[in-house]
């Protein structure tokens, strides 16, 4: 899924820094929503739940090289590799508190809307993104190419 997932979007190499922030985006909104309606796919058509979760596979990952890019070009060099570190163990974590949540969240309210809350992950994403993309740092990002 991770060489699909460079194809499909475009994210790798050079188109990462100049319009890999926009796909990012829309890769994270579409994760998203593909979160928020998994479930009510369920008991449903086997071949949608399937087309949708190929699709939220493959956007669910998108964001991990554009912010780990912005974090290599925004850092202070001597930091680079302490922050690129920081970033990891805390995308570690929190997917494990995500999956250790997940199975109350479905004793509350079943499968059906459990995946649901997993929306917000993307949807903070969202918001970083366009707020990395508004600060005047971001200009240094992709050698300036904008």
């Amino acid at each position: 899924m991770v060489e699909l997932r460079g194809e499909c979007l475009g994210l790798e190499g050079g188109a990462g820094g100049v319009a890999g922030d926009v796909a990012t985006i829309a890769a994270m909104a579409a994760s998203g929503v593909c979160a928020a309606t998994i479930g009510l796919t369920f008991a449903g058509r086997p071949a949608l739940t399937l087309a949708l979760a190929l699709v939220w596979g493959i956007t669910v990952v998108a964001d991990s090289a554009q912010f780990s890019t912005a974090i290599t070009e925004l850092s202070p060099p001597a930091y680079v590799g302490t922050a690129l570190t920081m970033q990891t163990c805390v995308g570690f974590a929190i997917t494990n508190v995500s999956i250790w949540l997940l199975l109350p969240v479905v004793n509350a309210v079943g499968w059906r809307w459990a995946f649901a809350t997993l929306a917000i992950g993307p949807a903070l994403g969202v918001v970083a993104m366009a707020r990395l993309r508004a600060a005047p740092e971001s200009l240094k990002l992709a050698g300036g190419r904008r």
